[in-house]
């Protein structure tokens, strides 16, 4: 059984693949604006002679344009194998990397505001969200802001999303939208 786990919620395109539990590709490439190229490359690295029998996707929160690439390769990589896909928050999969009792999980949102959760002994308990780094910190808890998602945890998670995390309005307005 060889699952592949996608996560492109944000700045970094990360790719892994698990087998049997272990991991035997673990990729990324930074760039909030790569996403679309660095995907497909580090895919086909990564699948080279396995036989993926599921497909994991971070659903964000994130940009518009980033999780909309990483879901929509999922999905499309799925469908055309026949094999089923799931959706994680893309937040749980950094705060399964912490070992705090109670903190706050960041990444740059940009527009300078973070997407962040807050989690108490490694359950997401409030958000995710979308706010300023001042608001956040502002909340006397520990902020950890230096971590990526990463794939590798989305095995562990139980709660599955099965719609994109977006917490804000798309930039792009339709001309007769426009004021």
């Amino acid at each position: 059984m060889s699952i592949l786990a996608i996560d492109t919620a944000a700045s970094r395109t990360s790719v892994v693949v698990i087998e049997n539990g272990k991991v035997v590709f673990n990729d990324s490439r930074d760039g909030a604006m790569s996403h679309g190229p660095a995907l497909p490359e580090l895919v086909h690295s990564a699948i080279k002679s396995r036989e993926i029998t599921e497909v994991l996707v971070g659903m964000g929160p994130g940009p518009y344009t980033g999780l909309r690439v990483g879901i929509t390769f999922a999905q499309t990589f799925a469908w055309a194998r026949n094999i089923p896909v799931r959706g994680f928050c893309s937040l749980d999969a950094i705060a399964a990397q912490v070992n705090e009792q109670d903190f706050i999980v960041s990444i740059d949102a940009r527009r300078k505001e973070v997407y962040w959760a807050r989690y108490t002994n490694g359950v997401r308990v409030e958000g995710p969200a979308v706010d300023l780094p001042a608001v956040v910190a502002a909340r006397g808890i520990k902020v950890i802001d230096s971590l990526f998602p990463d794939p590798q945890f989305f095995t562990s998670l139980t709660d599955e999303v099965s719609e994109p995390i977006y917490l804000r309005r798309p930039d792009a307005v339709a001309t007769a939208d426009r004021k």
